[in-house]
């Protein structure tokens, strides 16, 4: 039994403010309404419930709420009731439903009902005058409620992976939004299957590479150092191998086109070939080795920061250092522009950095951009821009 639910049935975590319960459950513990009053975060994620009880309002407190990797069918009305919640996430489940009484419009900043089975989301997040970010990527939604045109504080979405047969229009209206993934639709994956027709890309066998160390994990996969053999010579390389399904931002197979589209820059991580031949038939990339001095610019969003990066409390940066990381993130995004490419997640966790280099990493978000239309690929390409003028001003706070 998780030692967590033995503390909390033995009453040991009177006035715990956090709590994370993964042991196979299938019911609420009833236990959990003696922290009522104190609760505030609460993960139930990996277990196997299918229902919340219907006074889950009891607490007043709970801000963020994980039910991902479980077996609901449908959001609980309840969670309309919370009166403090701010953070949802059921990513993962089998829901085809979300009723409108579920969504807490007073508070709602984030939404997350990636992977799932939705082909509707309600008119009630039009309500949401707080939400900041909405995760629906790998469902089965055809459009967005209209009601939505009214989210005016409305910075992140990502629909990859959906039925779209073409973008809200109303989308770029919005006066926040700044990353928006969309790749593995309809209207999208022609676009994308013509950029790939165009490449010749270098596959490598999987016995030609000797993996090392972990380089980093991440939503769509994982990297690793390499040893690639060719030619008679051994080349330190990095190794991308994608996670099979699905991550947050779409689909791991976009990713990967969107970075042999990417091509070779100086501001780009780059790519040598895709892997074949994988005994488990993994897909993967091989890349050049990043030189290890190279440290990110900040951390992922937490909690509170919902969609800002966060910094380490002793960053500070010359006015010389931001110019250079700003002038190679620029020139790296106006290369993916010319490629047919957006980032769609143009963040400062996502760039590396040195006093003589820098890299935009991490092309999950990144969409296939409709060339043919240029007025849509003029709006599109702005998002990004948008995005460039947040790092901007951010990393000129961190001039002292």
């Amino acid at each position: 039994m998780d030692s967590t639910l033995t503390q909390l049935q033995a009453g040991k975590l009177q006035g715990s403010t956090e709590l994370t319960l993964s042991c196979g459950l299938t019911t609420f513990p009833t236990e959990l309404y003696d922290l009522a009053d104190t609760l505030e975060i609460l993960d139930l994620s990996g277990n196997a419930l299918s229902s919340l009880p219907d006074d889950l309002d009891r607490f007043t407190k709970l801000r963020i709420l994980f039910c991902s990797s479980n077996q609901f069918t449908t959001i609980p009305a309840v969670l309309g009731k919370c009166p403090s919640l701010s953070m949802i996430g059921f990513k993962a489940n089998q829901i085809t439903h979300i009723p409108e009484e579920s969504i807490p419009t007073k508070n709602l900043q984030w939404f997350i009902v990636t992977d799932n089975a939705l082909n509707k989301v309600p008119d009630a997040l039009g309500q949401c005058k707080k939400l900041q970010k909405l995760m629906l990527a790998g469902n089965q939604l055809t459009t967005l409620p209209a009601s939505m045109a009214n989210c005016d504080t409305l910075e992140l979405i990502r629909i990859s992976a959906n039925q779209f047969n073409e973008l809200p229009r109303w989308l770029f209206n919005l006066p926040k939004l700044t990353w928006l993934a969309y790749a593995g639709n309809p209207f999208s994956t022609p676009i994308e299957a013509a950029h790939m027709q165009q490449q010749k890309v270098l596959e490598i066998d999987w016995s030609t590479l000797t993996l090392g160390k972990v380089l980093g994990q991440g939503a769509s996969g994982t990297s690793y150092q390499a040893d690639w053999k060719h030619g008679g010579k051994v080349e330190p390389v990095a190794v991308k191998l994608f996670k099979s399904g699905l991550t947050s931002d779409g689909l791991p197979i976009s990713e990967m086109h969107a970075n042999v589209v990417a091509g070779e820059h100086q501001n780009l991580v780059g790519v040598k070939g895709i892997i074949k031949n994988h005994p488990e038939g993994l897909q993967g990339l091989v890349m050049p080795l990043l030189n290890s001095d190279l440290t990110i610019l900040a951390n992922p969003p937490s909690f509170e920061t919902c969609s800002r990066d966060v910094y380490p409390v002793d960053t500070s940066l010359t006015a010389a250092q931001v110019k250079h990381i700003t002038n190679g993130v620029a020139s790296a995004m106006l290369h993916l522009h010319a490629q047919g490419l957006v980032h769609g997640d143009l963040y400062a966790h996502n760039i590396l950095w040195n006093d003589e280099q820098v890299v935009l990493s991490d092309l999950g978000g990144a969409s296939f951009l409709p060339l043919q239309d240029k007025a849509m690929t003029a709006a599109l390409e702005k998002l990004d821009v948008r995005a460039y003028h947040v790092l901007i001003e951010e990393l000129t706070q961190l001039i002292p």
